[in-house]
């Protein structure tokens, strides 16, 4: 559990979150640890790097969410 706040902090800046009313922090931790999970699965050797190339080109995102960015729209 403490590598898995470790990786969160380094590559959202966890610690660093304004984020605390509520059920937020959990909430907005929850959501990271989704990102991270994620990434895992789909093969990433480097998360820091894959968020910062998601982070500046965000359409790459869409496939992982399952969005297909250019959908045929003839027949619609």
């Amino acid at each position: 559990m403490e590598a898995q706040h470790h990786i969160r902090d380094r590559t959202f800046a966890e610690d660093a979150s304004t984020v605390h009313a509520g059920n937020a922090p959990r909430a907005m931790a929850t959501f990271r640890n989704l990102a991270l999970g994620t990434l895992k699965i789909l093969g990433a050797d480097n998360i820091a790097k894959t968020t910062r190339a998601i982070r500046d080109e965000p359409e790459r995102a869409l496939p992982i969410l399952g969005i297909n960015p250019r959908p045929d729209l003839n027949g619609t």
